[in-house]
């Protein structure tokens, strides 16, 4: 056979073993460089195993640095060693942002399925009902995103034997928190900080190891899709990458993914992603800089419609690809967050 077709796929040749090494939500046997905060929440949940209370606490740090997939790993190991004494209850706040939707949650959890004509009260007494004849780990992933903070202090004040963990990026999210939620939660603090360049290149090695077949990824891709995972500060950009670059080399029938498919799957994560996004938010941000995110916002939501998680996507994007500036500023209601345009 020619050298040309000996650099094709056939159609029963793939680049990868399996793709879903590289998906964000995988749970990783290990999680690498994340020791020492496994260790600090497993000591904050280590007194439930006393029957006493455990320490309530906040986690902090940018998307994609691991906080989710950390905890859930600890999670993971608290379900296998201590299942008949402990429950895990995991709740992600973008999904289910009431009061009565977290305790409906919390409910089908608990195998409790007499949810139908109670409301937020009735269902959380019947909850705490089960609760309480063990101990629990609640996890409000996402908890800046709740519509109703007094949910925190339902959950505190009926359970007795705990331990809440608030995840969130929002730095500023204990300071917004009502004075008798923050008197009542008293929580340590755990904050992430983005992985360094050899931990994301160890991170993204363990995922390639398992995902392609061996030495399919040129060394020059893999140092191009590094570059730009650092910049974004997010290992969920650099797992997006590495498939896409898979995927458009397989489209292409090669062998190899080198570094034009690298780059085409950088164009296509920012081209894709913000490409509805210039027209309207950009010029809305343009003639709105300086302002608050909440009264961008509200303006966004009358011209476009669309939600509050859309929005923040964007914006969040938007800071990644350095189109917009945050940062945060204390006002007479408290801290907010100031938008301002890059030009």
């Amino acid at each position: 056979m020619g050298e040309i077709f000996n650099n094709l796929l056939r159609s029963d040749e793939s680049l990868f073993l399996n793709a879903e090494f590289l998906d964000f939500d995988y749970q990783p046997k290990i999680v690498k460089f994340r020791e020492n905060q496994q260790n600090y929440i497993a000591t904050c949940i280590k007194p439930l195993l006393q029957r006493r209370n455990g320490k309530n606490l906040i986690i902090l740090g940018k998307p994609g640095i691991g906080k989710t997939v950390c905890l859930k790993h600890v999670l993971n190991e608290l379900k296998e060693d201590f299942n008949n004494e402990i429950f895990c209850l995991y709740i992600n706040c973008w999904k289910k942002d009431t009061a009565f939707k977290i305790v409906s949650e919390i409910c089908i959890q608990l195998n409790y399925k007499w949810i139908h004509n109670k409301n937020v009260d009735e269902l959380l007494k019947e909850a705490a009902e089960l609760i309480n004849e063990k101990s629990a780990v609640i996890v409000l992933d996402e908890a800046d995103k709740l519509q109703d903070q007094n949910i925190i202090y339902s959950l505190l004040e009926e359970l007795q034997r705990k331990c809440l963990i608030l995840i969130t990026n929002d730095t500023g999210f204990l300071i917004g928190l009502d004075n008798r939620i923050r008197s009542r939660l008293l929580p340590d603090v755990l904050e992430f900080k983005p992985y360094n360049s050899h931990e994301t290149q160890e991170i993204l090695k363990q995922r390639i190891e398992y995902a392609f077949v061996k030495d399919v990824l040129e060394k020059e891709a893999f140092e191009v899709i590094i570059k730009k995972t650092l910049e974004i500060q997010d290992i969920r950009a650099g797992l997006s990458l590495l498939k896409q670059a898979g995927e458009y080399a397989e489209n292409k029938s090669s062998k190899k993914i080198k570094v034009e498919h690298a780059k085409e799957a950088i164009a296509s994560l920012v081209i894709e992603d913000l490409d509805d996004t210039q027209e309207t938010l950009i010029d809305l941000l343009k003639e709105n800089s300086g302002k608050s995110k909440t009264e961008i916002f509200k303006i966004y939501e009358k011209k476009e419609g669309k939600s509050y998680r859309t929005f923040q996507r964007k914006i969040s994007l938007l800071e990644k690809n350095k189109k917009v500036f945050a940062k945060e500023e204390e006002g007479d209601s408290g801290k907010h967050t100031i938008l301002e345009y890059m030009d």
